[in-house]
This record gives structure tokens, sequence and C-alpha cells, in this order.
């Protein structure tokens, strides 16, 4: 697919151009990509350095006023249409390369993994499937941030191959085996990438976000619910989530979503004062996500209607004193709307395999198959009623061939 993200949305990434093995720092220009690294002497001089290693990882770790100050250098070249003049000509044309004449790879060292649980609807429906007749959400979801603790090393970017990951699981007789899983789904998310860390024991609060968190990416915590509904209880998940979660190769700055933030949905329940966001500045974001399957669109989740905000999740997540480090990724949670094809895992559209889902080829699935694709994409809204692109996440099931053998 081709993926043009316009002149304002100066996403980033890391990739490699035919013939080479070194990586290089690129800024998403339309559908070119602009080689930082090598332009950087020119473009960003007084940041040069961070870009020279190919990663964003320096960059991230450079703070808020570098970050700052290296969009204001590329929107100035670049600016939100061409600038003519032989300097721009022999800057900026000479350093675009095609953005799909490259490999993009994995734009940043994962330090830590968190995955949140912050959509009240994908909450509610979960609760309504896996413990029916019973309140829908916990006692405790309203007052906090629900997370879990998920495995840096198993963050790969998109295009990477899912292996069908295998462990126990109950039968329906009541039995326990072991094999592939049969319930293999999707969880349509976003993930948020911090920048700049933390001293351990010193919490983040919720004005301090954006000087910690760089941007977003899109996020696909592929889950196994077999494995995860056999292991769950009392710790959470484990070995049904920490076998694959993929991004997209794209961080959009923060910076670039300002026209899509939006107050949180009302709250119905008293904050505690470290996450009691009523008077502070609004960290909801109206972004439209869509989930293909094979490419037959499955859901179209609305990510304006999560309950807590990434800034609350931050601030949670390190409440207690636990430190921030460069390259921390912590997800939102399945994103999923109030209507049935705004819901953002197979388990909901699927209603835990009872209503199957129907693709434009005539064939149904439940949960997914081996050989199947799945395709997140996601905009928001930008300056003067543009549309911003924000990316793509993507992969393809493969079969477990070491069971199969």
């Amino acid at each position: 697919m081709t993926e043009d993200f316009g002149r304002f949305t100066l996403p980033f990434c890391s990739f490699v151009v035919p013939g080479e093995d070194h990586p290089r720092v690129g800024v998403g220009v339309d559908t070119d990509i602009l080689d930082l690294t090598t332009a950087a002497a020119i473009v960003v001089p007084d940041h040069e350095e961070l870009f020279a290693a190919g990663t964003l990882d320096s960059f991230l770790a450079a703070g808020f006023e570098d970050w700052e100050a290296v969009r204001y250098a590329l929107t100035e070249w670049l600016g939100t249409e061409p600038i003519e003049g032989p300097t721009h000509e022999h800057v900026v044309d000479h350093h675009l390369v095609p953005a799909d004449s490259v490999e993009l790879r994995m734009p940043f060292a994962v330090s830590d993994y968190v995955d949140f649980y912050a959509s009240e609807e994908h909450a509610s429906n979960l609760g309504k499937i896996l413990r029916p007749g019973q309140e829908p959400l916990t006692p405790n979801w309203k007052h906090l941030p629900i997370g879990y603790h998920g495995r840096a090393g198993t963050v790969v970017a998109s295009g990477t191959p899912i292996v069908r990951p295998q462990g126990q699981r109950r039968t329906p007789e009541g039995g326990v085996v072991f094999g592939p899983t049969v319930r293999l789904d999707i969880e349509t998310e976003l993930g948020f990438v911090v920048g700049t860390g933390s001293t351990m024991g010193e919490p983040v609060g919720l004005a301090d976000f954006d000087r910690h968190v760089f941007g977003i990416c899109l996020l696909n915590d592929w889950s196994a619910r077999d494995i995860q509904g056999w292991e769950y209880a009392p710790l959470g998940p484990f070995l049904g989530k920490s076998f694959a979660t993929s991004i997209s190769p794209w961080i959009v700055p923060l910076a670039a979503l300002s026209q899509a933030r939006v107050h949180a949905p009302e709250r119905t329940t008293q904050l505690l004062p470290y996450l009691d966001d009523a008077t502070a500045e609004p960290w909801g974001l109206d972004l439209h996500f869509e989930a293909s399957l094979n490419g037959s669109i499955i859901s179209r989740p609305p990510y304006a209607g999560m309950y807590w905000t990434p800034a609350q999740m931050l601030a949670h997540m390190t409440v207690n004193g636990a430190s921030l480090h460069t390259g921390d990724l912590y997800g939102s949670g399945t994103i999923s709307g109030p209507s049935p094809d705004q819901r953002g895992s197979l388990i909901e559209l699927s209603w835990n395999g009872q209503e199957p889902i129907k693709l434009d080829d005539g064939s149904t699935r439940t949960f997914l198959e081996d050989g199947d694709t799945v395709t997140i994409t996601a905009t928001a809204a930008g300056p003067g009623g543009q549309t911003l692109y924000l990316g793509a996440v993507e992969g393809t099931i493969v079969p477990n061939i070491e069971h199969s053998r």
C-alpha cells in the first residue's frame, strides 16, 4: 500500500536502502522519505549527531526542547508545500527516496512494555462475554487504569510474520492439552513511545506527559484467548500475550496531533488527585482506526471514546515510584466503540465465536487462521481540515512448524 503522510505529520522511521545494512533515520514526506541521517548536517545542523546511528534512540533521549527544535527546522525546510529554489532542490530533493523502495526497520529499541485496558466498551464487552450475569466492569476499573507488564523482546516491526503460539489450553470437556492456540486474536491499539526517562521514586504527573512521551505508533497486541483464559487467574496475562506485539514503523510526534486533542469522556467516578484531569490540558485523542482481515474491513474503532487518557496511564504507571527509560512503550489496550462494527478485537466482533465474521470473499472467521493477514491503519484531524494519515501495522499468521513436525 502507498502511504502518503503529506507535509505536516512528519513521522519518523528507521530504514535501509537496497544493498546496504546500515540503517538511516527518515521522515515521512508525502509518499517519500527524507533521509535525515545524510541531510541532518544542513537541515538540522545543531542536532546532526542524534540521527547518525540510524535509529531514533538518541533523538528520543534528547528531550522535549530538541524534539521541538527539530520539528521546527523540518517544517521550515519542508513546509506544507514544496519550497522552490536551488537550495531546497539540492538539500531536500536530493535526499528524498521513495518509501516503497526501502526496507523499514524497528524504529527504536524497546526498553520496556506495558499494555493497558483503557476502553470502557471493550472492558464491558469482555465482562459480558467472560462473566455473564455479573457486573461487566470490575470494581476497580473506573478508579485506575488497569494494565499488565508485557515483554519488550517480543515487540516487532510491522510486517514481521506472527508464528502461531502454543501452550496449555482447556478443552470443552474440561481437560488440559498442549498445542497451538485455536483462538488467535487481534487487539487494535495505540502505542505511546517514551523519550525522556524519569528518576526512580519520582512519579510523573499529568502535566508532564508530553515532556516524557515523544509520540505514538499503531499497535496490535496479538492474543491467544484460549491460552490466556486458562492461565490468567489469578495473576493476569502471560503466555497468551507475550509471544508477539506488532507496531507500525512510523513514530508520529505528539506535536502533529494538536488538532486531534479532545476531552476524555465524562467521568462517572471521582478520581484521586493524581489521576483527576478535570482541569488539566485535554489528552483525549480523536483518532479513527480501521482494522482489516485479508483486505476486508472488519472494524472501525474510534479512539476518542477511550475512558483513560495516555497522560493518566503514564501517571498511574509511575505513581508507585517506577522509573521511565528511553524507549519504554505502552499500549492503550483494545480500542472499541459502542457499535458492533467498532469493536477492536475478534473476541468481541464474533462474540466469543458465536457470531462468525463474514469477509468480502464470502469466507467467515471467528478467530485467525494460518495465512490470515491483519492490517490496522489510523487517521487524525489536522490543521485546515486536513486528514492526517498515521501509518499502518500489519502481520500475517504463519503455522507453528515445530508443533507440526
